[in-house]
Parts: C-alpha cells; sequence; structure tokens
C-alpha cells in the first residue's frame, strides 16, 4: 500500500473514530487498529496524534472548500448559490463523520480551536462569502449585505441542517431539504432586492 493510501485509510479511521468517541476519547493504537496499519505508521505519517488530527482537519477542509469551489466554477450569480448550498450539503451526506468532528471538536480543542475555525473560515466560508460577494455586484442581494457574516450564517446553517438531515431524517429527499434552505437563504439575503 502507498503512502497516499495508507494516510487515506488512516484519515477515514481517525474520523470515524474522533466523530464516534472525540478526541481525547481515541488512542492513537485504535485509529492505527481501525486503518489496518500498524501504531508507528501514524507516528511516521503524521508525528503524533495532533498532527492526524491537524492534517485531518486541513485534508477534511480542503475536500470540502474543494467541492464547494468546483460547484460554483463558471455559474452566473444568481445559481451559484444554489449550486454551493447543494455541495456542501452532499459532502455532508458523503463525510458525515468529518461533519460531525467539525461540529463537536474544532471549537473544543483547548488554544488550537482558533486555528482550526479561522482555516474554516478562510477556506470554506470564503467561497460562500466569493458568491455572495458577486451577487451583490450582480444586484441580485441587497447592497449592504455583512458578507462575512452572511457566508458564516449560510454554511452553518447548511451544515447543522445538513447533519439534522443524515442523522434525523435520512429517508427525506435532498431535494427537498435543498429546496427549504434556498427559500429561507433567499428571502433573508435578498432583504428589499424584488426577485
Amino acid at each position: 500500500m502507498g503512502r497516499d493510501a495508507t494516510r487515506e485509510r488512516l484519515f477515514t479511521a481517525a474520523i470515524e473514530l474522533i466523530a464516534e468517541r472525540g478526541f481525547t476519547g481515541t488512542a492513537v493504537d485504535q485509529i492505527a487498529e481501525r486503518a489496518g496499519v500498524a501504531k508507528g505508521t501514524v507516528y511516521y505519517n503524521f508525528g503524533s496524534k495532533a498532527g492526524l488530527f491537524d492534517a485531518l482537519l486541513d485534508y477534511g477542509i480542503g475536500r470540502l472548500a474543494g467541492s464547494l469551489r468546483t460547484a460554483a466554477a463558471g455559474l452566473d450569480p444568481s445559481a451559484a448559490l444554489d449550486a454551493v448550498v447543494r455541495a456542501e450539503l452532499l459532502f455532508l451526506a458523503e463525510h458525515e463523520s468529518f461533519a460531525r468532528l467539525l461540529i463537536a471538536e474544532t471549537w473544543r480543542r483547548g488554544g488550537d480551536w482558533q486555528h482550526a475555525a479561522l482555516m474554516i473560515r478562510e477556506r470554506v466560508v470564503g467561497v460562500v462569502a466569493d458568491v455572495l460577494r458577486a451577487s451583490v455586484d450582480a444586484g441580485l442581494l441587497r447592497a449592504d449585505l455583512d458578507v462575512g457574516t452572511a457566508a458564516s450564517a449560510v454554511f452553518g446553517m447548511v451544515l447543522v441542517v445538513g447533519l439534522d438531515w443524515q442523522a434525523l431524517q435520512p429517508a427525506r429527499p435532498l431535494a427537498e431539504v435543498e429546496a427549504t434552505l434556498l427559500d429561507l437563504l433567499r428571502g433573508r439575503l435578498a432583504g428589499s432586492v424584488p426577485s
């Protein structure tokens, strides 16, 4: 097994275990066992459990940001927000354990929480902010919209609704969840701009 495949297995095992047991409740031995590798492999690849967690956040946040950016690429501003909301919901459906990890651990990890929250804000919320800014510039959203706060609210709302959908309403169709979110977003973000 190559190094990339080993790291992928370690990421998957760590995400699942930390989502199940929390960061402090997860031992390196457990991560290695679930990934099917020797304990030393974790240290060889990441240096420590904290190093693995930081790399895990970087990896997952990068994948989420890439999914959102790809979804919005080349679309006009009126369609880009819809595409970003749908991409976030699809990412959450595919990577529910990582989403739970973001909520449960990112803001709880001692002094490192600010670094993790900043990574999310810069890389993921930044994509949403770019989409909203383009919509403001196109006259689709109110000119006085606080884009940074609105982007955080959109990301957070979709994250929580997506987890609710996956945990409590998994049989509910994606299209219904997406439509409800978009109705809420359009009404609040557009303000006095006619539809």
